[in-house]
């Protein structure tokens, strides 16, 4: 066989290798509802179907995740469709170099600066929020980190860390989405 044959087929063996260890999340997912009892109550509060204290991913539902090489995108809307906000659109670089999200809520612009690392076919994307104490007003910033994994091509599982801030505790959640 030819030099350049061999060359051209070892580099296709490699790039398809490659690309069997970074998965896609690109699709659009839903919510799955976590499993429970309907109508749980909590003390005086009426019945609900959501659960205690989940905040689940962070992430709306149903959202759109769109990956190249470089970056995943995450698009989702949090308010009404004919509202004046946009959706919310999230860039993370996957070569773990600095993301920076600016949304517009609340008290006005709010940046949020993340880093992606690959787990061998998880993302791990950590991002710091920087907030200031509304009881002494002293900057300050916590950190969330979401790990993606697909547990089936139709099935993105979401892991998030959210460190305790303000004397909360840390908590960890896994939210189901279905493409």
């Amino acid at each position: 066989m030819r030099p350049a044959v061999i060359a051209a087929g070892t580099i296709a063996l490699l790039a398809a290798s490659a690309s069997a260890q970074t998965p896609d999340f690109s699709g659009k997912w839903t919510l799955v509802a976590p499993a429970q009892a309907a109508g749980a109550a909590q003390g005086a509060a009426p019945p609900s179907l959501s659960e205690p204290g989940n905040m689940g991913s962070g992430w709306g539902s149903p959202m759109t995740l769109t990956q190249d090489a470089a970056a995943l995108t995450v698009e989702y809307s949090t308010f009404h469709p004919r509202d004046i906000q946009p959706p919310f659109r999230f860039t993370y670089l996957l070569n773990g170099a600095e993301s920076r999200n600016t949304i517009n809520l609340g008290r006005g612009p709010q940046l949020q600066v993340s880093r992606t690392a690959w787990q061998g076919e998880r993302l791990e994307i950590t991002t710091t929020h920087a907030f200031v104490n509304p009881r002494n007003g002293q900057a300050l910033t916590s950190e969330t980190r979401q790990t993606l994994s697909l547990e089936a091509p139709d099935t993105l599982v979401i892991e998030t860390f959210r460190a305790g801030v303000l004397g909360g505790k840390p908590s960890t959640t896994r939210t189901t989405y279905k493409k």
